[in-house]
């Protein structure tokens, strides 16, 4: 593929610390016109592949400051937190190419209701909901539902805002704790059935490109129970889902959103993450998100064969219109998370992660760090809930999880937990459209 004169030499600087950014460092590391890659606030794998910087992403400042001080070309932003803070905004007034959306846009994830303004006003299909500011606004929804109980924090929530549950006393109990804090605010949805679809759209605030559409696991145990989470493992492509699919998200769901961010003059330049549910009665959105989303990321990263600088410096640009379409490899690609011990809840941290080493040559096997630092000795400690990523590429599903379980088995990290089923259905055939 051709590529722009003036992006040859580009430096760029990756902002986040989990396994999502390294998946972005690793595809740019491979990019042979990054001349200088930097991560911030980075982690022990990160390290190995970019010039990693501290950086404090709760101060909407910090990332346009250490940008100018590195005299980077492009700014690709990882987490949603920057984001709603206007972080992006700080680094485009220092005339820095910006892959992340400003403040205004970036609510489009965070808030709900503000995403169901948006849908409503641009006609995107989606659950029915009530906005609620109290718990007797909740009981009518409720009411007007019925089970299974669809409960979301207004705000952001690492993934982990969303109660769906048949117990009404257990969906009132995090309805009411959403509702405690500070300007809190829900929003109750109408249950939607079917599978799910993740999709990724980069827009630079008028065009959109589809990415490959994958699908996540969000409950934290085997057979979809217990509660969610940030993601536990995810797959690509998926052999499922209709032809067309993607084109008719494209035209039915991100460009009218994106048309109508920028008709209010807030244009939407980043990822739009659509999450959608194939449902008995048609498409339906259940969520967006203003960022690649994580495990998904590491999945289509794995399968992209475009030069990932080129295309993040297009939508950071404003010429997606003059990019060429995407190049695809035909693998399957798997990615299993490795969760601290009690995650979703309060992780234990602070344990030594070992056969890092073993797992990383397994063929066709690759362990993304996500919760991770060097220790006093350079050993690798966990650091977080979801500590690594391990992504199985091969010929089909089939042959990917096997690689990312074989990898799997080489590692070892008291009281941690990954599930078994990743992309395990639809290896099967098992995967049922409504």
């Amino acid at each position: 593929m051709e590529v722009s004169p003036r992006l040859r030499g580009v430096k760029v600087l990756v902002l986040g610390s989990g396994a999502r950014e390294h998946a972005l460092v690793r595809a740019l590391a491979a990019d042979p016109d990054v001349t200088e890659l930097y991560a911030a606030p980075g982690n022990a794998g990160i390290d190995a592949q970019a010039s990693v910087r501290p950086c404090d992403l709760t101060d909407p400042l910090a990332p346009a400051a250490l940008a100018r001080e590195l005299g980077v070309d492009l700014v690709v932003f990882g987490p949603e937190g920057p984001l709603v803070l206007g972080a992006a905004d700080h680094v485009r007034e220092a005339g820095i190419a910006t892959f992340g959306p400003g403040r205004e846009a970036a609510r489009l994830e965070g808030s709900k209701a503000f995403a169901k303004e948006i849908m409503a006003a641009a006609g995107v299909p989606t659950a029915m909901a009530h906005v609620c500011d109290d718990l007797d606004e909740v009981e009518v929804a409720f009411d007007q539902f019925g089970a299974p109980y669809v409960v979301k924090d207004d705000g952001l929530a690492a993934g982990k805002g969303v109660v769906v549950t048949d117990d009404r006393v257990v969906a009132l109990d995090h309805a009411r704790e959403c509702l405690s804090k500070p300007g809190g605010r829900i929003v109750v949805e109408d249950f939607l059935d079917g599978p799910e679809v993740s999709l990724f759209c980069l827009s630079d605030g008028e065009h959109v490109v589809a990415l490959q559409p994958a699908q996540d696991f969000k409950r934290v145990f085997d057979g979809d129970l217990g509660p969610n989470t940030g993601g536990m493992g995810a797959y690509s492509p998926l052999p499922w889902a209709p032809d067309g699919l993607v084109e008719d998200i494209v035209a039915r769901v991100v460009q009218p959103t994106v048309d109508e961010l920028a008709r209010r003059g807030t244009p939407f330049v980043g990822v739009v993450y659509a999450g959608l549910a194939l449902t008995s009665r048609g498409l339906r959105v259940i969520e967006f998100n203003a960022r690649f989303g994580d495990p998904e990321t590491q999945v289509v990263l794995a399968r992209l064969r475009t030069p990932l600088a080129h295309v993040l410096f297009a939508a950071a640009t404003g010429s997606l219109r003059d990019l060429e379409d995407l190049r695809w490899n035909d693998a399957a690609a798997v990615t299993v998370v490795v969760a601290a011990e009690n995650y979703p809840g309060a992780p234990v941290t602070g344990r030594p992660i070992g056969g890092l080493d073993a797992a990383g040559e397994v063929e066709g096997a690759v362990v993304l760090h996500a919760g991770t630092a060097y220790g006093e000795h350079h050993e690798v400690l966990s650091t977080g809930g979801r500590v690594l990523s391990v992504v199985g590429v091969g010929a089909d599903l089939g042959d990917a999880r096997e690689r990312a379980y074989e990898a799997l088995d080489h590692l070892t990290l008291e009281g941690s937990h990954y599930r078994s089923d990743i992309a395990l259905a639809a290896e099967l055939g098992e995967v049922q459209l409504p």
